[in-house]
């Protein structure tokens, strides 16, 4: 039976809830990377990163001599976001939601998809112009937005052995509105990174648009 409680105290300290947060950017991080997003000592934090390795919330990668840690898989990420949206909304302060960083606010990475206002945006956009439709809780790809997105990559979701979904709808931390998750959404996040529209900062998970970065993402999705 599975062990909810075990989870929700791996989860629940708040050391190793900050690290987990710390991988919501979707990049690899180092155990000394991760002891400064925890205030701790390297020492401690090597007891907290095997905890949350045999709780299977993270995995290690080996690169020579050096260790890296990542969230274990989308699951992981999608629960942290929730849990974000649902620390928010229950907060004492319920006038403002999201980050206070503006830029973060704007533009982040969501483990490995875009989030933030230009998130909520493309999703909005894509729904618009019947890319995608959202029915009974479900957001799917219609032939119009395969069509679409297959004029710019011919091979996507070609040889798809994938089990996440095409689509799949995600909450927003800031906006409390849905932005574009599941195959598709890492593959836009993907695209833009290596069209250079914009760079990802190094010690957050915000990503910052070049002027003409954001003129041709927002030219290609109808974004107003």
């Amino acid at each position: 039976m599975p062990n909810i409680a075990y989870i929700a105290s791996l989860i629940g300290d708040s050391t190793r809830a900050s690290m987990l947060t710390a991988l919501l950017s979707g990049k690899a991080l180092t155990a000394t990377e991760l002891a400064i997003e925890g205030e701790i000592s390297a020492s401690t934090a090597s007891s907290h990163l095997n905890k949350l390795i045999e709780g299977r919330l993270i995995k290690v990668r080996k690169q020579g001599r050096h260790k890296y840690f990542q969230l274990f898989d989308h699951h992981i990420a999608a629960l942290l976001e929730q849990l974000l949206n649902v620390s928010a909304s229950t907060s004492l302060s319920t006038t403002k939601t999201g980050p206070n960083n503006s830029r973060l606010k704007q533009s982040r990475i969501c483990y490995d998809h875009l989030a933030g206002t230009l998130g909520v945006a493309l999703f909005d956009s894509l729904k618009h112009n019947q890319y995608i439709i959202e029915c009974n809780n479900d957001t799917r790809l219609t032939d119009k937005g395969l069509d679409f997105f297959k004029t710019i990559d011919k091979d996507l979701f070609r040889l798809n052995t994938s089990q996440r979904p095409q689509c799949k709808a995600c909450l927003d931390w800031s906006e409390r509105r849905s932005h574009m998750a599941g195959q598709l959404g890492k593959w836009i996040l993907t695209d833009l990174l290596n069209n250079k529209w914009a760079v990802s900062d190094l010690d957050s998970r915000a990503i910052e648009f070049t002027p003409l970065g954001l003129i041709k993402f927002s030219k290609r999705y109808g974004i107003s």
